[in-house]
C-alpha cells in the first residue's frame, strides 16, 4: 500500500464497535498512501497531501483480520468483510471481522497524542530503550499481580495474554507476583524476555488459534513454539526427564483470562 493511490474504500455496514467515520471514500479516495506505522495494537495508515497528513486508524479487535487480495485473483465477498479497500493496480485489502470489536477511525496525525484511544497508552515494548529500569517506573506502586499489570496498557502497549504468559515463563517470574515487589535484575530479564517472545512470534508470522491470519490469508505459526500458553498438564520444556514430574504446567484464572506457568520454575 505504502507509496500507491487509494482508488476507493467501501464500507459495507454503519460500523464496527463504533460507527465507520463519515465520507471516508470523499476524504481518501485519490489520495496516496505515504506509509504504515503502528502504535500498540492500532495500524496506522497515513495519508499525506500538502502539508496535511490524515491518518487511516485500523484496531482488528478480537476477531478481525486484513487479507489482501491481488490483482486477477477471483475472490468472493464474505459475510464478515465490513470493509474494502481498492488500490491503485487493482489489489483490494479487505478488513473481515465476524465479532465485529474491530474499529476504524479517520483521525488528524496531532490526534494520536490527545484521542482517548492513544493519550494513555504505555511505552512501545519493542525498542531497545524498554528496559528494567523502565518497567520498573510504570509498575511503581503496583500491588496487582505481575500478570495482570503487563496486560495494563498503560504500563506497556500491546503485550496481550499468550505473550505475557510466555515472558513471565522466560523471565522465571511467578505471574502471582506483586508487580512493584519484583527486583529491578528480574525486571531487566523480563523486558528482555517481551522483547525476544515478540520479536520471534512475528518472525513465525504470528498465533493463530481462533480467526488470526496473515494478509495473505495463511495461518500464523508461533503456537507451535509455546512454552506454557495452552500446555496445561503438560511437562515445562526446561525440565529433565528424571524431574518431570515436578515441572508440570498449571493453569489459573487471573481478571477472567487464562494464566499458563511453571510453578517450579517460576518464582
Amino acid at each position: 500500500m505504502a507509496g500507491l493511490v487509494l482508488r476507493d474504500i467501501a464500507t459495507h455496514r454503519d460500523g464496527l464497535r463504533a460507527p465507520f467515520p463519515k465520507n471516508l471514500s470523499k476524504n481518501l479516495s485519490g489520495r496516496m498512501i505515504s506509509r504504515l506505522t503502528r502504535r500498540a495494537k492500532y495500524l496506522l495508515i497515513h495519508f499525506e497531501e500538502k502539508g496535511r497528513e490524515d491518518i487511516l486508524v485500523i484496531h482488528l479487535g478480537m476477531s478481525g483480520r486484513m487479507t489482501v487480495i491481488q490483482k486477477d485473483m477471483p475472490y468472493t465477498h464474505q459475510k464478515h468483510d465490513h470493509m474494502t479497500m481498492t488500490m491503485e493496480g487493482g489489489a483490494k485489502i479487505v478488513f473481515n471481522d465476524p465479532r465485529r470489536f474491530g474499529m476504524v477511525m479517520l483521525l488528524k496525525e496531532a490526534d494520536l497524542l490527545t484521542h482517548p484511544s492513544f493519550k494513555s497508552l504505555g511505552p512501545e515494548p519493542l525498542p531497545e530503550c524498554f528496559d528494567g529500569k523502565l518497567l520498573q517506573e510504570r509498575l511503581k506502586g503496583r500491588k496487582t499481580p505481575i500478570k495482570l499489570a503487563l496486560l495494563d496498557q498503560r504500563v506497556v502497549a500491546g503485550v496481550g495474554n499468550i505473550y505475557d504468559c510466555e515472558a513471565l515463563y522466560e523471565a522465571g517470574i511467578d505471574p502471582r507476583r506483586a508487580a512493584s515487589d519484583i527486583s529491578l535484575a528480574r525486571l531487566s530479564s523480563l523486558a528482555a524476555a517481551i522483547r525476544e517472545v515478540l520479536r520471534r512470534s512475528i518472525e513465525a508470522g504470528g498465533s493463530s488459534l481462533k480467526d488470526y491470519r496473515k494478509a495473505d490469508g495463511k495461518l500464523g505459526y508461533f503456537q507451535h513454539s509455546f512454552k506454557v500458553y495452552g500446555r496445561e498438564g503438560k511437562a515445562c520444556p526446561k525440565a529433565l526427564a528424571s524431574d518431570k514430574k515436578k515441572h508440570i504446567i498449571q493453569k489459573i484464572t487471573q481478571g477472567g483470562r487464562s494464566t499458563f506457568y511453571c510453578p517450579n520454575c517460576q518464582t
